[in-house]
C-alpha cells in the first residue's frame, strides 16, 4: 500500500494520441495523478470535465494533470475529443500503473462484487514523492478539493 513520503511508482503509458509517456518525464513538476473507472461514463464525465474546467488554475500553479484508466488509446482519443479534454490521458489496459498504484480492488455494484478502479487522486510533488493521496473520491468535487489542496 502506498503511502504519503513514498517514491510514486514510475510507468509508461500510451497517450490519447499513442505517445508514450513515462511519469519520470514530469520530475521537477507537480502532478495530479487520478484513475478513473471508464470513459465516457456519468462519473468519470464529470470529474474529466471538472478538471478540464479548471485546467488553466492547474497550469497556472505549474501542475500537470494525468488521468488514468484501463481504456483504450482509440477510447482516450474519443473521449478527450468529445469533451475537449486538455490534460494527458494514459491508457492502461493491462493494468500496470492502475495495480501498481493498488487502485484495483474488489467493488460492489448493484449488488454484484468485482474487481475495478476504485477512484483515487494522487498529487506526487517535484520531486517524484507522493504528497497526498485521496481515496474513493467524488466525481463532481475531486478537481475543487485538489485544487485546495495545492
Amino acid at each position: 500500500m502506498l503511502k504519503i513520503g513514498d517514491k510514486a511508482p514510475n510507468f509508461t503509458l500510451s497517450d490519447k494520441d499513442g505517445k508514450e509517456v513515462s511519469l519520470s518525464d514530469f520530475l521537477g513538476r507537480r502532478v495530479v495523478l487520478y484513475f478513473y473507472p471508464k470513459d465516457n461514463t456519468p462519473g468519470c464525465t464529470r470529474q474529466a470535465c471538472a478538471f478540464a474546467g479548471l485546467y488553466g488554475e492547474f497550469e497556472k500553479r505549474g501542475v500537470t494533470v494525468i488521468g488514468i484508466s484501463k481504456d483504450s488509446v482509440a477510447s482516450h482519443i474519443k473521449f478527450a475529443e468529445k469533451y475537449n479534454l486538455p490534460f494527458v490521458l494514459l491508457a492502461d489496459p493491462e493494468r500496470k500503473a492502475i495495480e501498481g498504484y493498488g487502485v484495483w480492488q474488489e467493488k460492489k455494484m448493484c449488488g454484484k462484487v468485482g474487481m475495478g478502479v476504485v477512484r483515487t487522486t494522487f498529487i506526487i510533488d517535484e520531486g517524484g514523492k507522493i504528497a497526498k493521496i485521496m481515496e474513493k473520491v467524488k466525481p463532481d468535487t475531486n478537481a475543487q478539493e485538489i485544487l485546495a489542496e495545492l
